[in-house]
């Protein structure tokens, strides 16, 4: 066997043994607790999330809703292909629309107009009112150093608010749910997953994705050295050049907050030899909000939306 071919059959070792442990976990909640949920969407790595999901189960359907929280500044794209996920397989989505928490004065529009960090009261509020005792999120890692400390079972209080103190070991893949009333536990699947990794199983798998994640040309304009397009959220300032070109999106949000790449990666395997050339995370090359602060992310995990 050559060293190409060794790489090739470890790579796939990698990918079989990575979607096992994600089976694996959503099948210990499905026993372990009540009314799970999963975040959805329509991101790459909620997509996943979602295939796994259907994969540890089928051919029963999900056990779970899906619920998105949704800024009103997603990328059209995005959410249409949500919806249409949710309807190719029959799932039940439930959206809390931040603009309703804006409207009856429960939020107020920040300064600056990202809606991300407004998420938090919005997806608290809907964990409180159905009930959610886990919530699936696709949390990996390798995206940003808060989250690379995260357990898979992440044990929130009362309010939702993450406690460093109170994070169970996890050894040997064994899961610990317990929680008191009023306290539910996010749960990460793709926790060991990298971003090459999630790209190598879509591809493996055949995942369908929104085409945003492809090369297409679209009016940009340069801000804090991330390429931002017009929309809901805001334009260009007077100052700043709008120019059309080839680009795509490693991970998506706010549209105020999420940027582009220059990128002529059309298939899933010109993107996955992108992301092996990377030297930055997806968040930390295309996301404003994660340099709110230097602690940005930390921050909201604590506030109880991460």
């Amino acid at each position: 066997m050559t060293t190409v071919e060794r790489a090739d059959v470890a790579a796939r070792d990698n990918l079989a043994a990575l979607e096992s442990e994600a089976i694996h976990i959503f099948r210990e909640v499905a026993g372990e607790f009540d009314r799970p949920v999963i975040l959805f969407s329509g991101g790459k790595d909620s997509t996943l999330l979602l295939h796994l999901a259907i994969k540890a189960f089928w051919p029963a359907p999900v056990p779970f809703p899906l619920l998105h929280v949704d800024t009103g500044h997603n990328f059209d794209e995005v959410i249409a292909f949500r919806d249409h996920v949710v309807e190719k397989y029959g799932l039940r989505l439930l959206v809390a629309n931040v603009q309703d928490w804006i409207d009856d004065g429960r939020l107020a529009e920040r300064p600056d107009g990202t809606r991300n960090p407004l998420q938090t009261q919005p997806l608290l509020d809907s964990i409180t009112d159905n009930r959610f005792d886990a919530v699936f999120g696709g949390g990996r890692r390798d995206e940003e150093r808060a989250r690379a400390k995260e357990r898979v079972f992440s044990l929130r209080n009362a309010f939702g608010q993450w406690e460093p103190r109170r994070q169970r070991p996890e050894l040997w893949n064994l899961y610990n749910g317990r929680h008191r009333p009023g306290e539910h536990v996010r749960v990460f699947p793709l926790s060991n997953w990298t971003e090459a990794d999630v790209w190598n199983y879509i591809a493996r798998e055949g995942i369908e994705l929104p085409s945003i994640y492809f090369a297409h040309r679209r009016e940009v304009y340069l801000r804090d050295g991330m390429l931002l397009t017009e929309g809901p959220w805001g334009g260009p300032r007077d100052d700043e050049e709008v120019r059309e070109l080839t680009v795509r999106y490693r991970t998506v949000g706010d549209g105020s907050c999420t940027g582009a790449v220059e990128s002529a990666a059309a298939e899933v395997d010109e993107v996955i030899a992108e992301v092996q050339a990377s030297r930055l995370t997806e968040r930390g090359a295309t996301r404003a909000d994660d340099r709110l602060s230097e602690a940005a992310m930390e921050d909201r995990k604590r506030e109880g939306y991460f």
